[in-house]
């Protein structure tokens, strides 16, 4: 297996409470979108693979923006997390877990954090050696409650839940032993990505970090 030189999955998740779901389609903005977020006070960054300028934002926020923890969201392959270990990227996250990626993931040197939405799912993860998973998604999969139901009979994973987490809900996520963060869309609208609106996208990172402080 190999050695993972950078950050641990658990050190991702516990870089910060939220981690913004970032599709960007312009490479162009990839830079500025980082630096807004960070002088909001969000430095992990979650770019999936839903768009052809992911990779490619990838390596320029990790060779601009040094400051940010970039990696990728959406990642279904093992020829996936190559390339965003290729790209530069700290961290790879799935919305599942596969043998091929699994396979993958142990021969190279970034963590993958797969996605699980079930107590069978979770236990796959755990005999593969994995204990800080996505819990995803979050809602349609039980939400809260579902999380608590997992503390006793899992009580060594921690969680990112994604997937239906809005400004109005993330605290109770976030209030939960089993939760180092959350991963939303909010903080990063479609439209003011592609406005460049990044002093309104620094605000909802204002906002979301601010809002976080009273749940741990």
């Amino acid at each position: 297996m190999t050695e993972k030189k950078g950050l641990s999955a658990l050190e991702v998740l516990k870089n910060g409470p939220v981690i913004p779901v970032i599709v960007i389609r312009n490479p162009d903005h990839a830079v500025p979108l980082a630096q807004a977020l960070l002088a909001g006070g969000i430095r992990v960054l979650e770019i999936t693979l839903r768009s052809d300028a992911a990779l490619e934002s990838i390596s320029r926020i990790r060779s601009e923006v040094p400051d940010a923890l970039v990696g990728a969201g959406t990642v279904l392959s093992g020829q996936d997390l190559q390339a965003v270990a290729k790209a530069g990227g700290y961290f790879a996250i799935s919305p599942g877990l596969t043998p091929n990626l699994l396979a993958t993931a142990r021969q190279e040197s970034i963590p993958l954090i797969p996605g699980v939405a079930s107590a069978s799912e979770l236990m796959l993860a755990l005999e593969a050696g994995l204990t800080e998973l996505k819990f995803f998604p979050a809602q349609a999969a039980g939400g809260v409650e579902m999380l608590k139901s997992f503390n006793s009979p899992f009580p060594q994973v921690t969680f990112c839940p994604t997937g239906g987490i809005t400004l109005q809900n993330y605290k109770e996520y976030l209030s939960l032993k089993n939760v180092a963060c959350v991963g939303g869309s909010w903080l990063v609208p479609a439209d003011k990505i592609e406005q460049r609106e990044w002093s309104a996208i620094t605000r909802l990172a204002q906002e979301a970090v601010a809002g976080a402080a009273g749940t741990f």
